[in-house]
């Protein structure tokens, strides 16, 4: 029967992650890639009531009147406000499902390794609200393991860092599943914050959490060299309360970054001294391969490899390896077996 049904459904995957949703559609592909923000109206009586989702709602922050607020119904990569992440998956899923069947879909949810029983619960629940008929989950590192190639059936050592917006994800895989897996709630957000607490600090200069991200894109780094980018930076002054402009070099915005990326660091030394000496002889050949948008920053391969001595490779498709990864257990039912949350 199950078989029956996955004739007619558009079976789905998704990448529930804290900065971007990233929906994965069997047959087609990647069909949205959506920041994970809602803005809603609240009224007099405290009801909430949806106005925009994804980029629409993205452009908002900071910028509302009073009685909207942009809301990030995900937070350190679980659930953080239930009945917007509700209305956030069925808005994804029915504007990138808009064939209409008569079957509802299986949906694969990525989610962060050790999450608790009530968060896996609160995942599946927003799912099958969001229309599901059938929902798995799968650990965010297996699932970029694999939407990165790894060949994570041998019997061999795998190692995968996955950056996101509200957690980096460190995972040794071999034959099919996890031996040493740590989840660190350090990822994007945590940068863009310690860019948004340097410039007060040094500058007495308040931005938001989207200028910060701006900065982190354009001129953030974690391996520096001579002669790199400046930028200006517009905010206001704590202490005037008037709007002011100041030169940002990349130095210090590396100097800013230093804290959370050092935490990275440690975490994947953690998971190196964890690792059975069988499978480090494996990851000291293949090296260790990073995934997610943090994968992107400047120079972070750099800094990792000078930190562990190991080769150090960033995967093709580093923001969407988790989707892709997930989207390739859609189309394998003994892959997804193997690698879904019992």
């Amino acid at each position: 029967m199950s078989w029956f049904q996955s004739l007619f459904s558009n079976d789905i995957a998704i990448d529930l992650g804290t900065a971007t949703t990233l929906i994965y559609i069997k047959g087609r592909g990647i069909v949205s890639r959506e920041p994970s923000v809602v803005a809603v109206q609240v009224d007099a009586r405290g009801q909430r009531r949806v106005l925009a989702v994804g980029k629409d709602a993205k452009e908002m922050i900071g910028r509302t009147p009073q009685g909207i607020e942009a809301i990030r119904p995900m937070q350190g990569g679980v659930i953080a406000d239930f009945e917007i992440t509700e209305a956030m998956l069925r808005y994804f899923i029915n504007r990138a499902n808009s064939k209409r069947t008569l079957v509802r879909p299986r949906v694969i949810v990525c989610v962060p390794c050790g999450i608790t029983d009530v968060e896996k619960r609160a995942v599946r629940e927003s799912a099958e609200s969001a229309s599901a008929r059938e929902v798995f989950l799968i650990e965010e590192p297996m699932a970029a393991a694999i939407g990165a190639g790894l060949p994570i059936a041998e019997p061999a050592g795998n190692m995968i860092v996955d950056i996101g917006g509200g957690t980096t994800e460190v995972a040794v895989i071999s034959l099919a599943g996890i031996v040493h897996s740590h989840s660190l709630k350090v990822g994007g957000d945590r940068m863009d914050q310690a860019i948004v607490d340097h410039l007060r600090r040094k500058y007495n200069l308040l931005i938001g959490e989207r200028s910060a991200e701006q900065i982190k894109l354009r001129i953030g780094n974690a391996w520096g060299s001579p002669g790199m980018a400046s930028m200006e930076v517009k905010g206001r002054d704590v202490g005037a309360g008037v709007p002011r402009t100041v030169v940002v070099g990349a130095d210090e915005i590396r100097e800013a970054l230093a804290e959370p990326l050092g935490e990275i660091v440690r975490a994947v030394r953690g998971a190196l001294e964890r690792t059975p000496p069988e499978l480090s002889a494996d990851i000291v050949d293949k090296g260790v391969v990073l995934a997610g948008g943090g994968a992107l920053l400047t120079g972070i391969d750099q800094l990792l490899r000078e930190e562990t001595g190991l080769p150090i490779l960033i995967a093709d498709d580093p923001v969407s390896s988790v989707v892709k990864g997930a989207g390739m257990a859609l189309d394998d039912p003994d892959l997804l077996r193997h690698v879904a949350i019992r």
